[in-house]
Order: structure tokens, then C-alpha cells, then sequence
């Protein structure tokens, strides 16, 4: 296997509406976003995924887009974009940009003049039917909407604002490869892509992901654009499983250099049931076999892994399946030092390194979160009790990821001088950089320390691993190659563990505890966690 870059990087992921507002509107841009990236330095992240910054009407904060190759006023201008990517450079960061091209805004030219002129080339750029089928809308309802112009319904799997492109139309695949050439030629360093798995949908026979023709057009999309230019792209794929991953990722195939899978993530909902019947307590030994799977089963040789917990769409890990309040440094550690040793690539998700928690809510008006909003509506049609939803709401909505950067314990935790667009974590004065970084024994310097191993330990790409079973509520692992061997060892629970391995300490890598005393003692206090070297 020919190693690259992406394979021993660190991806931080920025939702820019979110980090730093440099202009005091309340809303993050890209001026604040490199103000930050001395910061950014610090941590060690080779790479930003940068959430959407395209021009939009932000329906969907952003992933409806009206121009691919127009910035969003709120976040700054193209030449704020050029000097984020310049400056990026110059302390050996690349910026990935979110490519979303499985739909577009309906303010978008495109469908503008498809509904103005039934006629137009533009028109077949999306899917049009005379009568809906039943699918349904992600973002709940139909996903049909019907446009009184023409007297013909459009897709939408999302917002009836983000009408679904037709990929079968050769012309539009050529404009998506020409506008993503545009990026390219701007200098980034790759692409991170919106349900990606959802571009080869046949409606009429309610395919909707991995179509026949995902994986062909992906193909082409790699010829046309990325695929000599060593750039790093990942593809969201929420079905995906370590063989339909081995079809993206798979060197040979030459598509995309990895994927996103979401098995993991699967475990917080209630099995069988919709997003918002959330499950209560996390099953670890089904966590376990997940990991095992997708690190046993896809090889470096034919594809490679993300690994992440936190991202814009997902409530904060320590909050959802750590404990935020009596153990939440202690808990944060412990999962971002059970993820980052394994084989793939880490993203870390912007206020996952200061361990940020969810947000409080106690009332829908102060949700911004369309799809949060949609549930609600919905459920109380249904007659569900305003405070069931709010619960759901509160443990399980998009909005917990989307609460401004806690920078420092100043005002609006410093993210901003005006009125922040989404409240600000009632915590941002305990829990916020400026504070974690004064400490060194914050989950700042863990996350750091990681960063740190991964670049010393290159040898981790290609290790084995090994699933050790201790205790249900124990997750422990071997990583080893030749002579080498790293134990990592998690307690992710609040009660003591019996705790007992084979081989002795050679030294200790990175610990949220006294590793050396866990082997003596044969037992691992709540949230433990350590990686060391076994003799």
C-alpha cells in the first residue's frame, strides 16, 4: 500500500456559522475562523473540514446551496476564502471544503429556470414526476413537493427548499465537475461529501441509497476532478457496511480515499424506531463488536475508515454516552483516547477537545434546528406532550453541536460582541479554550497528546487489532506489529471494573489516570482510560 497524507492525518472539523464571529453580527465567519488558526496550530490538526460557506438562504444552515462558486455574505467575501486557505497553508493545514451535490437550494439558478421554463435544459437537472409516490422527506413528510407553475411535483429527500438533482443528466455531472475543478484550482485540500451515497437514487423504484450507478459515477467524478491531485475526500455514507466501504475507498476502485460510516452512531437510537426515540444508556458490548468489525474487516490495503463521534449533526459524545457532569473531563479523555489509536482517520468536532456539552433546552423558542423544529410540529399534531419532545430535543437535537465556540468566560464566551445567532452553553465559564489551555491537564492537552503519537507512531496505519474482552463495560485493544504493542484500555462507565492483562508495562503513552497503578491494583476507577506499550 502506497501511504499518503490523509492516512496519519487529523481532521478538525469547523461549523463556521458556530466558531468566531470577527465582525459582531452573531454569526461566525471566515475572518474568525483565521484568527483561530494559531489555535488550530496547537492542537497539531493537519486538516479543516470546513462546513458549507457557500452562498445560500441558509434553510438548512447552509446545505442548501444558491452558488456553488459565490461565498455566503454573512461568512465574508471570496477573498476571505483565499486568505483562509493561504493562511491554512502557511502553518502546513488544508482546508477540505463540504461538497454537497446531492441537492441544491431552490433559489439556485439551476432550478429557478427549470420552473420558469418547463423547456429549458435546466428543467431535467432535477427529478420531476406528474404524481408522487410514497417516499418520505428525511426532514419529515412527503418528499414530494408540488410546484403549481408547472403542475409536476419535485424530490426533495430534505427541505422542500432543497430540491434533489437528477445525476443522470450528463450535463449537470459536467457543471458539478467543473465547479468542484474551480476549488481545486483554488488550492484545497479536499472534499468532504454530503450524502454522497444518495446520488445514484432511482425514485420510481424508491432506490435511495447505493444505487446502481453511485459507485460508476463516482468513478467519473474522480477522473474529472480529484483523482491525480493527492486530496483527501470522504464520502457521508450512512448504510454503509466494511464491505460496501471497501467499494469507495479501495485504492484500485479510484474513488474516494474513505468514508464515513455510522454503525456506531446507530447505537443512540432506539432499534426499529426514528431518530427521536433515542436509546437511554449506550450499549458498550455492541460498541465493541461495531469497532472490532469495521477495524478487522476493512484492511489498509483495500480502503481505509474515519473515526469520529462528534459532528454538526450529532449531540456531544460526553454528554450523550459520557458523563458531563461529575466525570466530564475524565470521560472525554477516555473517548477521545479509545478512538484516536485505532486505525483510520480522526475528525474531532469543534469543542469536542474542550469537552463542550449539550445545551439545556427547556423551550422550542430557543431552537433553530429545522429538522428539530419539523419533529416538533409533527409529534404535537400526534398529540406527544410538549416535554417528551423537548426531551428528545435536548439529548438527541442537531442543535447541541451547533451552540457557539466557548472561546473564554467573557461574554457570549467570547465568540462573539452582538447577539449570538443559537445561545451559548450556560457552562462557557467553566468549560471554554482559554481555560483549558491554562491547564495542562485539560482535555485540550489529551487531545494534543494524541495528535502527537499519531505522528510518532506511523507504524499504527498498517498495525493489527485486537479485541481484548475484559468487562462488559471495559472496551480494550491491542495494536500491534512485529515487536511493537500498544494497549488501550477505556472504563466507560461510573463504576469500578475489574481489571487483568497479560504483559507489563514499557512505558505509558498518554493516561486520564495512573496506568501504572491500574496493573498493580488489577482494577480501573470510573472512566480510566491509558494506552501504553507492553513489553
Amino acid at each position: 500500500m502506497q501511504e499518503k497524507w490523509w492516512h496519519n492525518a487529523v481532521v478538525y472539523q469547523v461549523y463556521p456559522k458556530s466558531f468566531m464571529d470577527s465582525n459582531g453580527d452573531g454569526i461566525g465567519d471566515l475572518p474568525g475562523i483565521t484568527s483561530k488558526l494559531d489555535y488550530l496550530a496547537k492542537l497539531g490538526i493537519t486538516a479543516i473540514w470546513l462546513s458549507p460557506v457557500y452562498d445560500s438562504p441558509m434553510d438548512d444552515n447552509g446545505y442548501d446551496i444558491a452558488d456553488y462558486q459565490a461565498i455566503a455574505a454573512i461568512f465574508g467575501t471570496m477573498e476571505d476564502m483565499d486568505q483562509l486557505i493561504a493562511e491554512a497553508k502557511k502553518r502546513d493545514i488544508r482546508i477540505i471544503m463540504d461538497l454537497v451535490v446531492n441537492h441544491t437550494s431552490d433559489e439556485h439558478a439551476w432550478f429557478v429556470e427549470a420552473c420558469e421554463n418547463p423547456d429549458s435544459p435546466e428543467r431535467d437537472y432535477y427529478i420531476w414526476r406528474d404524481e408522487p409516490n410514497d417516499l418520505d422527506s428525511i426532514f419529515s413528510g412527503s418528499a414530494w413537493e408540488y410546484d403549481e407553475k408547472s403542475g409536476q411535483y419535485y424530490l426533495h429527500f430534505f427541505s422542500k427548499k432543497q430540491p434533489d438533482l437528477n445525476w443522470e443528466n450528463e450535463k449537470l455531472r459536467q457543471k458539478i465537475y467543473e465547479m468542484m475543478n474551480f476549488w481545486i484550482d483554488k488550492g484545497i485540500g479536499g472534499f468532504r461529501m454530503d450524502v454522497i451515497d444518495m446520488i445514484g437514487k432511482i425514485p420510481d423504484e424508491k432506490v435511495v441509497n447505493n444505487g446502481p450507478m453511485l459507485h460508476p459515477y463516482l468513478k467519473e467524478m474522480n477522473q474529472a476532478t480529484f483523482g491525480a491531485k493527492n486530496l483527501l475526500t470522504v464520502g457521508e455514507t450512512w448504510g454503509a457496511t466494511p464491505e460496501i466501504a471497501k467499494l469507495y475507498s479501495d485504492p484500485k476502485g479510484q474513488e474516494l480515499s474513505m468514508v464515513f460510516h455510522f454503525e456506531h452512531i446507530g447505537l443512540q437510537y432506539q432499534e426499529g424506531q426514528p431518530k427521536w426515540h433515542y436509546q437511554k444508556e449506550l450499549n458498550i458490548p455492541k460498541l465493541k463488536e461495531i469497532f472490532n468489525k469495521w477495524q478487522t474487516e476493512l484492511g489498509v490495503e483495500d480502503g481505509w475508515n474515519s473515526l469520529f463521534w462528534n459532528n454538526h449533526d450529532l449531540p456531544r459524545i460526553v454528554s450523550i454516552w459520557g458523563n458531563d457532569q461529575e466525570y466530564r473531563e475524565k470521560s472525554a479523555k477516555a473517548f477521545a483516547i479509545l478512538l484516536h489509536l485505532m486505525r483510520g482517520t480522526p475528525y474531532i468536532y469543534q469543542g469536542e477537545e474542550i469537552g463542550m456539552t449539550n445545551y439545556p433546552f427547556e423551550t422550542l423558542d430557543q431552537v433553530e434546528d429545522i429538522e428539530s423544529l419539523n419533529y416538533a410540529r409533527e409529534a404535537l399534531e400526534k398529540g406527544v406532550p410538549m416535554e417528551e419532545i423537548m426531551d428528545s430535543i435536548r439529548v438527541i437535537g442537531r442543535d447541541n453541536a451547533r451552540t457557539p465556540m466557548q472561546w473564554d468566560e467573557s461574554k457570549n464566551a467570547g465568540f462573539s460582541t452582538g447577539q449570538p445567532w443559537l445561545a451559548v452553553n450556560p457552562n462557557y465559564q467553566a468549560i471554554n479554550v482559554q481555560e483549558a489551555l491554562a491547564n495542562p491537564d485539560s482535555i485540550f492537552y489529551t487531545y494534543q497528546k494524541l495528535v502527537q503519537i499519531r505522528k510518532e507512531n506511523s507504524w499504527l496505519i498498517r498495525a493489527d487489532f485486537e479485541l481484548l474482552e475484559i468487562t462488559d463495560k471495559v472496551f480494550a485493544y491491542i495494536r500491534k506489529e512485529g515487536e511493537r504493542r500498544f494497549l488501550v484500555v477505556a472504563n466507560l462507565s461510573n463504576e469500578k471494573q475489574n481489571f487483568s492483562v497479560e504483559g507489563k508495562v514499557k512505558s505509558v503513552l498518554i493516561e486520564n489516570t495512573l496506568a501504572q497503578e491500574v496493573f498493580e491494583k488489577q482494577t480501573l476507577a470510573p472512566w480510566d482510560a491509558f494506552c501504553v506499550e507492553l513489553l
